[in-house]
């Protein structure tokens, strides 16, 4: 898999949103997601919007994440809000799901977010299944559907502490273990693409 970051209103990315918004309103009967999403809500170095592509270059999961500070949605300063994560269903079991979100942790983490929250619904229990998995906990509800009682809102803390227990960063300011034969190894880089 070649996971890359796309415009949001590049050819894959709204082929992949049209799926999802299908998949939301076979489940929930609304329609789909009625947040308001823009291009721009995804422009580095205030968000990012990644797919990945399969080994014949065919587009089969996407996921962004956005800036949010406080705002009467209930959002908080330095919060990544998650947004679009799918996975195509002939691809879906293979933990693409998990790398996506790492990314998108990776990348918000290396923007200077310190939060990563997200909103899904009762109607998905295989997103709260990978979200609780992955340490994120319920948090006050936001955002458009913070009213709807279907509305489940998870966070998740994206401090340096987070990376280096993947192993993915060096903490800024100590020193990198010498390898062998005396080289210093180079830092991870914070992108996963």
């Amino acid at each position: 898999m070649n996971i890359r970051p796309v415009p949001f209103d590049h050819p894959d990315a709204v082929k992949l949103n049209d799926e999802v918004q299908a998949e939301y309103h076979v489940r929930y009967g609304d329609g789909g997601d009625a947040t308001v999403l823009a291009p721009s809500d995804f422009q580095p170095p205030r968000g990012v919007y990644l797919i990945a592509y399969d080994e014949r270059d065919r587009p089969v999961a996407t996921g962004g994440w956005r800036s949010q500070d406080r705002n009467d949605e209930g959002n908080e300063d330095g919060d990544a809000e998650l947004k679009r994560m799918y996975v195509v269903p002939e691809v879906r079991g293979r933990g693409l799901a998990r790398r996506m979100l790492a990314a998108l942790e990776d990348d918000a983490r290396a923007a200077g977010r310190v939060r990563m929250v997200l909103e899904t619904g009762t109607q998905q229990p295989e997103a709260v299944a990978l979200y609780t998995s992955s340490g994120y906990e319920p948090c006050a509800k936001f955002g458009y559907y913070r009213h709807h009682e279907a509305s489940l809102c998870y966070a998740k803390p994206l401090g340096p502490h987070e990376a280096e227990a993947r192993g993915r960063l060096t903490p800024v300011g100590t020193p990198a273990p010498p390898a062998p034969g005396g080289a210093r190894p180079a830092r991870a880089a914070g992108r996963a693409w």
